[in-house]
């Protein structure tokens, strides 16, 4: 993309902010376009083995004047251990998992729309904060999303970045796929191949003209009317939901629609290749 080029507006929904790695503690940032239902924030960290014993307290700062407590006992958390905290904002109220456990949920006191800034204090260190928006695809009867890490710098995720699909694809199962586009961006892929090695449908982010296409074995192309959100510098995630005869697609938690594969070439699959110009941060199968 040339200088001189603008970027397409995007819509607000669709901006996801990038994950901060090794924040310094105390550690404070803005939350872009703030906190709203169906916003979710991922904080992956360990306790130093010399901290004092964790405990929890819920407040709200109202009018410059703290108000009651809400304690909760019991936090699971070891000196030395590490962990994954998930703050899964609804309408009425905040609920937080750690470690995929469900540990407490807090009633809002003020306006959702009022909170902007995170605020990371005390005898922690912070691997990673992830800003996240919840997925369209329900996950069964699961009351919490299952939280994955952000990686930096894996050896597990250099790219061309393969996964097996040892059983193909069955319906529920969700592919995730998240990552920050480098600054010069020429390509970016998502296949997935049979035991042959054929790639049996590819999802195509196409930079010279913006655009975003299922590519079919033949090399035909079906465009996905949505933002082009691969622009250089921006975080992103793709979620691909398996359904009976179709994979659905959602982009930073948007759900675009779904293309057409037969159950037996979904049952065929085995190999999930993402390549192009990208940073990964996480990809699941």
């Amino acid at each position: 993309m040339a200088p001189e080029e603008k970027l397409d507006p995007i819509p607000d929904n669709f901006i996801l902010q990038p994950p901060a790695f090794h924040p310094v503690v105390p550690y404070v940032t803005t939350i872009f376009g703030g906190l709203h239902a169906g916003k979710m924030v991922v904080l992956q960290g360990a306790v130093p083995r010399d901290a004092r014993r964790p405990h929890v307290i819920c407040n709200t700062l109202h009018g410059g004047y703290w108000q009651m407590e809400t304690r909760w006992p019991g936090l699971a958390l070891q000196r030395g251990a590490s962990f994954l905290l998930l703050f899964l904002f609804g309408n009425e109220e905040v609920k937080v998992s750690v470690n995929g456990q469900h540990f407490l949920h807090y009633r809002y006191r003020l306006p959702l729309s009022r909170v902007d800034t995170l605020g990371i204090f005390g005898d922690i260190s912070v691997q990673a904060v992830g800003f996240l928006n919840i997925s369209p695809f329900a996950e069964g009867s699961r009351e919490y999303p299952t939280g994955h890490p952000f990686l930096l710098q894996s050896p597990e995720l250099e790219l061309p970045c393969s996964r097996t699909l040892p059983q193909g694809l069955w319906p529920g199962q969700v592919i995730i796929v998240r990552g920050l586009v480098l600054q010069e961006p020429k390509t970016f892929t998502l296949s997935l191949r049979d035991e042959a090695a054929h790639t049996q449908v590819m999802l195509r982010a196409c930079f010279m003209d913006r655009t975003l296409a299922w590519v079919s074995p033949w090399g035909r192309k079906t465009l996905i009317s949505a933002p082009f959100l691969f622009h250089p510098q921006r975080f992103f995630e793709v979620l691909l939901l398996c359904q009976e005869g179709e994979l659905k697609l959602a982009l930073n938690g948007q759900g675009l629609g779904a293309t057409s594969l037969s159950q037996q070439s979904l049952e065929r699959l085995r190999e999930l290749q993402v390549r192009g110009n990208i940073q990964l941060y996480c990809i699941h199968c």
